[in-house]
C-alpha cells in the first residue's frame, strides 16, 4: 500500500533529521564545554605543543638511544627520559600493542638507572607495566565495541519506532479524516 509505505518513509525520514540535528547539538555542547575548559589551560597547552613531538620521534629516539652502560644522566634530564619513554611506549603500542625485545631491554635498564633497582627488578617493573598497559588497552578496546554496538543497536530501534509511529498515525489519520475534529470539507 502506498500511504503506508509513504507513511512509513516520512517517520524514517523524521528519525534520520533529529538524528543527525541531535548529534550536531551534542558535538555543539561537547565543543562549548572543551572550549570553556580551554583558556584555563592554554599555557600548559601552549607549553606541551612547544615540548610534543611528531609521529617519528620513536625512530629518532631509538636511532640516538646511548649505551645505558656508558650513558650518564644529569639531575636535569628526568623530563627527557620521561619524554623518551613516553614517545617509545605510546609508538609500541600504537602499531604493535607490546614492546619490541630490545626497546623492553633499553626501558627495564633506564628504569634500574633511575630507580636504582636491580635490573630484574627492573625488568619485572617493565613487564608489569606493560601488561596492565595491554589490560587496559583491551579493556578499552572492548568498552569501545559495546558502546558502538549499543550505539547502532539504539539508533535501529529508533529507526523502526518512529517508522511504526509515523505508520499509526497515517492509519489514524485515515480512519478519523472526515470525523470531527479533523474535518475537511
Amino acid at each position: 500500500n502506498e500511504t503506508y509505505f509513504r507513511d512509513t518513509a516520512q517517520g524514517f525520514l523524521a528519525w534520520a533529521l533529529a538524528s543527525v540535528v541531535g548529534a550536531l547539538l551534542l558535538a555543539s555542547a561537547a565543543t562549548s564545554i572543551i572550549g570553556s575548559t580551554a583558556g584555563g589551560l592554554s599555557q600548559g597547552a601552549g607549553t606541551a605543543a612547544a615540548q610534543s613531538s611528531g609521529p617519528m620521534s620513536g625512530y629518532v629516539d631509538q636511532l640516538l638511544r646511548p649505551d645505558p652502560a656508558a650513558a650518564t644522566v644529569p639531575a636535569g634530564d628526568a623530563n627527557d627520559i620521561r619524554d623518551e619513554l613516553t614517545r617509545l611506549l605510546t609508538s609500541s603500542f600504537g602499531t604493535e600493542r607490546d614492546l619490541k625485545p630490545a626497546d623492553r631491554t633499553y626501558v627495564a635498564q633506564v628504569v634500574a638507572r633511575r630507580t636504582s633497582l636491580s635490573q630484574a627488578d627492573a625488568e619485572k617493573r617493565v613487564n608489569d607495566v606493560v601488561t596492565q598497559a595491554k589490560s587496559d588497552l583491551d579493556k578499552a578496546r572492548k568498552a569501545a565495541a559495546q558502546l558502538a554496538f549499543w550505539m547502532a543497536a539504539s539508533l535501529l530501534v529508533g529507526a523502526f519506532a518512529a517508522s511504526i509511529a509515523a505508520a499509526e498515525a497515517g492509519a489514524f489519520r485515515d480512519r478519523n479524516w472526515g470525523t470531527a475534529p479533523f474535518t475537511r470539507e
